[in-house]
């Protein structure tokens, strides 16, 4: 068992998650924050991909994780690829779902500002969103999986905690689903830089 998993955090990821082809676990990192000195951890990150996603990014060829990790254009190619990608999400500092969808929330609703595509849709798409977590409780190694297929333009949430039955939401609006991606994934302005540099160097390692 101990070579099938990455440990993140006293956290086991998978090296590999298999949905409709098996996806490998490329990045990982933490978010946390610091107060006063001592450092706070919210989650554990793991980002799994479909390795073709390395085909798409050729013309990165022999730069530098470091380089990557700075390069936004870089992740936005990533993002717009068209393989699938699941990043799954494990909660260290327990947390309400309605805190939680709160965040979530915020996050999304600023980006989809500054593009210009905060439209009725997307309030309504959000809102949804903070529903879905509204009544959950996120206690620690509580796993939240976001799930985007190659070919579509919708995004499954999906979260599990011990001893509940898992819970799903499908997020239809092609908008709200491309700024998870980028909340996620988006290079220097994403949720966990760690997991950004994480990330940027294993493909770097692939593309080299």
């Amino acid at each position: 068992m101990g070579s099938e998993v990455v440990i993140v955090d006293e956290i086991p990821f998978p090296k590999e998650i298999t949905t409709t082809k098996p996806l490998a676990l490329l990045g990982h990192g933490i978010t946390d924050i610091e107060v006063h000195f001592l450092q706070i951890k919210f989650t554990a990150i793991g980002v799994y991909l479909d390795s073709e996603a390395v085909n798409h990014l050729e013309q990165w060829k022999g730069k530098t994780g470091n380089e990557l990790a700075k390069d936004d254009d870089f992740f936005t190619a990533l993002i717009s690829a068209p393989v699938e990608k699941l990043v799954r999400i494990v909660v260290i500092k327990e947390i309400k779902g309605a805190q939680y969808g709160v965040q979530i929330e915020s996050a999304l609703r600023d980006r989809l500002a500054a593009d210009d595509k905060y439209e009725e849709e997307e309030e309504e798409a959000l809102e949804k969103i903070v529903d879905f977590f509204q009544s959950k409780y996120l206690k620690k190694h509580s796993v939240i999986t976001y799930h985007f297929p190659a070919t579509s333009t919708t995004a499954e949430i999906v979260v599990t905690t011990e001893g509940k039955e898992e819970s799903k939401y499908i997020v239809e609006n092609a908008n709200v689903v491309e700024t998870i991606k980028k909340w996620l994934l988006g290079g220097t302005s994403a949720l966990s830089e760690a997991t950004i540099s994480n990330l940027a160097d294993t493909l770097s390692a692939k593309l080299s």
